[in-house]
């Protein structure tokens, strides 16, 4: 049964203790705190952020309630506050500065009236006891209504154990191993779970699993990571090796679904290069990221090529006089399509003299051939 009490802590007895270990965790509170358990979120508010919290605690003015939870050993970990509780902890340290009285100061240089002032400042926090059930049940909920969660986040709190400490020691921190053999690859930011996501996502792909969390629940309590860590450098590997030549548009692109569908298959890269180069170039194509994908599959969805305008519609509509070339029959310029004479795979352009209209039917046909 999940009990919830609710106590009042000064910033001086949280602060107390205060060591950041890195990948091994930050502790506060005497040692007795683990303000970053394996299902939260590594650090995310930026330099204002942080100042508001404290510019918060010299005007006096509440923080929002923080939660933490008890362990059976009369330890805690902060189930939800990890960012002002870092916040105070890091300016106490002297990590950075905030201008007080038009004075740029770190901790060691505040008048010791204030200092006083703010370590006397106390924190409202609900301490909860329970099972380990319950007390992540009770995260999700509490999250709800404060900073919106990423999903992965949220997964994280589900299916904590051995598994996700050594996951996240390879994706989620900053400067990680995933960020830095992948950052010109992947989009998102490693402390916000983007990274351990997108691994995650290709790698159940790969495995025939429909959702991240089947991967992740089978995987719980392995005693490492290493399966996903030498999927995710296969992946990385593939590409750079495919495409040495990095370009901009190559940054966000699904790359381990194609890895999973295409690895297989022998590609010389100078040919793929040759054919990318061509592909930028070309004014015809307007989804540059959707090359990479067509270079596989050669679908012209992909690349979203050029349409006939409005304007083009109708100067070939009544240069048809409404007629149908191939079915020779008469239509409302509603009912047709514009269409390229010669196709692009062919060199065709995006052009009146290479365009005319269609109806729908002849169109269709012309487009399965």
């Amino acid at each position: 049964m999940l009990k919830i009490e609710l106590k009042e802590i000064t910033i001086r007895e949280i602060v107390d203790g205060y060591k950041d270990h890195g990948i091994d965790g930050v502790v506060a509170y005497g040692g007795k705190l683990n303000v970053r358990p394996a299902y939260q979120r590594e650090f995310v508010y930026n330099d204002e952020q942080q100042k508001a919290v404290m510019d918060s605690i010299l005007q006096g003015y509440p923080l929002n309630v923080m939660y933490w939870c008890e362990n059976e050993d009369g330890t805690y970990e902060v189930l939800d506050g990890q960012q002002r509780t870092l916040s105070f902890c890091k300016f106490h340290d002297n990590q950075y500065s905030i201008i007080h009285n038009n004075v740029l100061r770190q901790w060691h240089s505040m008048p010791y009236d204030i200092q006083e002032q703010i370590l006397n400042y106390k924190c409202m926090i609900y301490v909860c006891r329970g099972t380990d059930t319950e007390k992540l049940n009770w995260f999700k909920v509490i999250n709800t209504a404060g900073e919106v969660l990423y999903e992965q986040e949220l997964r994280n709190a589900c299916y904590t154990g051995t598994w996700l400490t050594d996951a996240k020691r390879y994706f989620s921190k900053n400067n990680c191993a995933a960020y830095a053999i992948g950052n010109k690859l992947i989009s998102g930011h490693v402390n916000r779970q983007d990274y351990l996501e997108r691994a995650l996502d290709w790698i159940k792909d790969a495995q025939g699993m429909k959702k991240i969390e089947e991967y992740m629940l089978l995987h719980q309590h392995d005693p490492n990571a290493l399966e996903l860590w030498t999927y995710y450098t296969s992946v990385i590997n593939w590409v750079n090796a495919l495409f040495p030549k990095y370009r901009v548009p190559m940054k966000g692109l699904k790359w381990g679904l194609l890895y999973n569908k295409f690895h297989h298959i022998m590609y010389d890269p100078v040919e793929l290069e040759e054919e990318v180069k061509k592909l930028m170039a070309d004014d015809e194509v307007q989804d540059k990221k959707g090359i990479y994908t067509y270079v596989f599959t050669h679908d012209e969805k992909y690349l979203n090529l050029r349409a006939f305008t409005d304007t083009e519609k109708m100067t070939m509509y009544e240069r048809q006089e409404g007629i149908c070339p191939i079915c020779k029959e008469y239509f409302l310029i509603e009912q047709m399509e514009g269409d390229h004479i010669t196709p692009w795979v062919e060199g065709g352009k995006t052009t009146i003299d290479n365009g005319q209209m269609l109806c729908r039917n002849c169109n269709r046909r012309k487009s399965s051939h």
